[in-house]
């Protein structure tokens, strides 16, 4: 049972190193934008991983509560190491952001590592903390309260990481100035689109399925669903929430950006969900 946990605390630290090597030694890449990259680019693959197996235990269940699916546990068990990994890719990533000019914050005592780390905290306390809920709560509450009921609540769920990869491209393309490009445009519209269906409309749909499933109101499934489930929804979906807000109000300073270009390019980058 352990396997799967063991293999994805060596994949995902190990896929950062070999990407990041990979840009400096061949491509030639400073350590700033190897980091930067391969940090995108193991979130980009786990969300593409996590969306195939979401997909896979989602159309094989047509029991949403009996059926099971052997990926269910394992890709839980696989990707849990991620989010531990994801935080220190973070504040890589912000620490390196430091460095560069045009990004500098005022930190205190320079750019010292207790200082970095404290900053670090204050910008993206909800994502860190996002994570740590991931792997203190989601991951047992999966792998033990839900005894085996449940799969393809399950794999729904990993369906909402389908919105990542689109805000990964869209990080990529800011950190390499093309806002005005047709590809931030296309991915932009999609980043939308995929986050809304896939994580705002996410929790709403889960109290539906089950409802159906159920036969009873709408209203009454909390009432009967476990709390675990309740506490899930209602400490994840505001972040979700939350976060598209600030996707729109990028996507709103954007188009505006279109109709005066003089305006500054680098504020849409400033607060995105996932702050690699």
């Amino acid at each position: 049972m352990l396997h799967p946990l063991a293999a994805g605390s060596v994949f995902f630290p190990g896929l950062f190193l070999v990407s990041k090597g990979f840009l400096k030694r061949l491509l030639g890449w400073s350590e700033e934008e190897a980091v930067l990259l391969s940090t995108r680019l193991v979130s980009s693959l786990q969300a593409v991983m996590a969306s195939s197996a979401g997909w896979i235990i989602a159309s094989s269940c047509r029991d949403i509560m009996e059926d099971r699916h052997w990926l269910t546990e394992s890709y839980i068990l696989f990707a849990t190491p991620y989010f531990a990994y994801d935080i220190f890719a973070m504040f890589l990533c912000y620490w390196y952001k430091l460095q560069v000019k045009g990004h500098q914050e005022a930190v205190p005592n320079g750019n010292s590592l207790r200082a970095a780390l404290w900053g670090f905290m204050r910008r993206e306390v909800l994502m860190v903390l996002h994570h740590v809920f991931m792997v203190a709560f989601c991951c047992p509450a999966s792998l033990l309260w839900r005894r085996g009921k449940g799969d393809y609540f399950q794999g729904v769920l990993f369906l909402a990481e389908l919105s990542t990869p689109s805000v990964c491209l869209g990080k990529v393309l800011i950190q390499y100035q093309k806002q005005n490009s047709v590809l931030h445009k296309v991915n932009g519209v999609f980043m939308l689109l995929s986050f809304f269906s896939c994580r705002v409309l996410l929790f709403p749909y889960l109290y539906l399925a089950y409802s159906r499933y159920a036969s009873i109101p709408l209203y009454q499934v909390p009432l009967v669903a476990p709390w675990q489930c309740n506490l899930g929804a209602a400490l994840l979906w505001p972040l979700q929430l939350y976060w598209f807000t600030l996707i729109c109000r990028g996507a709103l300073r954007q188009s505006k950006r279109y109709q005066n270009p003089a305006e500054p390019a680098d504020r849409s980058s400033r607060k995105q969900p996932g702050g690699r």
